[in-house]
């Protein structure tokens, strides 16, 4: 049963769900309603310091807590429907991740859409995790992760890196992730009045700007219908609310499939992206869980080369 927070925010958030989008709404109202979302994750964390930086031709910002252990790290990919959002948005969600990780993160900054569109977002991606093994990261020491469509585009990076032959990281976790965007779940259907955060037509028009004239059943642009053959460990946390519940599903199904250790986390009551909330404790034990496995997939590695030296 969820807690009485979550149902108080919940009532609360139905106020501010984003206004109807269509194919003549411009790119920038599209933005300001992505915005207006981020803005519910509450105050960065006081031990928090955000460092910008690039991982050869991709921006980002490094992401440091007092609990950062060293050569440990979340490449991490925000949300926004692949046109919106930044390292900036997200950086109280980010920062609570790493901090119940014991990890530093970078953020990156990906190309959005609709200047451009699918497949920048996951070539930056697999760049990004590139610069990271040329300078020096192990493989072992480094976990992909998102929320929302970042969630699905750390899929379809790890997607990416192991059809390039590449030693794969150590695990892949996310929140909320949006991993079809063709919206075939039951739950786009089913949570459409329930969820507070995304509608129908937001996420319609999102995908079209996205993908342009791609499929939008492609495995890259939608994981759901990728093999995970031979992935990492993966856990995957989302809201019964929201309507990209079955996405979170299904991403399991797909990990089960493929006999690859899967955790999937469906939480009562909860909204989209509901870890970002600093008022219910259901975001503090979904933190909390998905550090836990982030520390467990990712022991201390020693090193000659200290992990700043990997940073710049």
């Amino acid at each position: 049963m969820p807690s009485w927070q979550s149902s108080f925010f919940t009532r609360f958030s139905r106020m501010g769900k984003p206004r109807a989008a269509d194919a003549d709404t411009d790119i920038a109202e599209l933005r300001r309603q992505y915005t207006y979302l981020s803005d519910r994750f509450g105050a960065v964390p006081r031990d928090a310091v955000f460092e910008p930086a690039s991982l050869g031709p991709v921006k980002g910002e490094w992401v440091r807590t007092d609990a950062s252990a060293p050569r440990r790290l979340i490449l991490y990919f925000h949300g926004g429907g692949y046109i919106a959002g930044s390292p900036e948005t997200h950086r109280a969600l980010v920062a609570k991740l790493a901090h119940a990780a014991e990890a530093s993160a970078f953020t990156a900054a990906y190309r959005l859409a609709p200047e451009h569109p699918f497949p920048a977002a996951v070539r930056d991606g697999i760049d990004a995790y590139r610069q990271l093994l040329a300078r020096g990261l192990a493989p072992q020491s480094i976990v992909l992760g998102g929320n929302g469509s970042g969630g699905g585009l750390a899929f379809a990076v790890l997607l990416a890196i192991r059809n390039a032959g590449l030693p794969m990281p150590a695990a892949c976790v996310a929140m909320s992730p949006w991993a079809d965007l063709s919206l075939s779940g039951w739950s786009v259907l089913q949570n459409a009045r329930n969820d507070t955060a995304q509608s129908w037509d937001l996420l319609f028009v999102s995908a079209r700007h996205y993908l342009k004239r791609a499929n939008p059943s492609d495995p890259y642009a939608s994981p759901v219908f990728a093999s995970f053959k031979d992935f990492p460990p993966i856990m995957v946390h989302a809201g019964s609310m929201e309507m990209l519940r079955d996405d979170a599903s299904r991403l399991g199904d797909r990990a089960a499939d493929a006999g690859v250790p899967v955790s999937v986390e469906i939480y009562d009551g909860m909204q989209h992206c509901f870890q970002a909330s600093p008022y219910v404790p259901e975001a503090r034990v979904s933190l909390q869980r998905l550090g836990q496995f982030i520390r467990t997939r990712t022991p201390i590695i020693q090193a000659d080369t200290p992990p700043a030296a990997a940073q710049g």
